[in-house]
Formats: structure tokens, C-alpha cells, sequence
């Protein structure tokens, strides 16, 4: 996406990029803090969070490992289980949106 936004805008949008991507990961955090607080109060916060956040890092470690065992049985065509999950993730973000 930025590739194509510095193409069709040219060298402006190099530095806006990743100040927009910046502010999104701050404000991101923040609500990942804020919202279960707000939804769920004080009360066993901090055993809530980690219960909503351990699926997210789990997976976020076992990534390399499992990319890493897929380049090594199908070389390049990886790619595609690259290509699939992200297909899988867009769909369940639209069936989410949806319902």
C-alpha cells in the first residue's frame, strides 16, 4: 500500500507514511490497554489481559518456526501458505464486520 501511495503521490508521502503507521500502532496499544479495563473493570485486570492476549503471542512466536518448517519442505511456494492465512484473515475480518 505505501509502495503504491508513493507512486501515485511521489516523495511526500514517504514521510507521512510512517508517522500515519506510527500513530496507528500507539493508539492500537492503547486501546488494546483501555478497552478490556473499560468493557470488564479493575477487577482481575491483569489476568484478564493476559488470558486475551496469550492466543495473539503465542501464535506471534510460533510464526517463524512454522514459516521457517514450511520453507524447508516447499522452497518458495511458502509463499502461498504466506498468501493463504493473510486470504483467511481478510475474510474473517469481513464475516466479523458483518454479523
Amino acid at each position: 500500500m505505501s509502495n503504491i501511495c508513493i507512486v501515485a503521490f511521489g516523495g511526500p508521502t514517504a514521510c507521512a507514511f510512517p508517522i500515519l503507521h506510527g500513530s496507528g500502532n500507539g493508539i492500537l496499544t492503547i486501546a488494546k490497554g483501555t478497552m478490556p479495563l473499560a468493557l470488564f473493570g479493575p477487577s482481575g485486570y491483569g489476568a484478564r489481559l493476559g488470558w486475551l492476549n496469550a492466543p495473539a503471542r503465542i501464535l506471534q512466536a510460533a510464526a517463524p518456526l512454522v514459516f521457517g518448517a514450511a520453507l524447508a519442505a516447499w522452497g518458495l511456494n511458502a509463499i502461498w501458505l504466506t498468501a493463504g492465512v493473510g486470504v483467511l484473515a481478510t475474510i474473517a475480518l469481513l464475516v466479523v464486520r458483518r454479523t
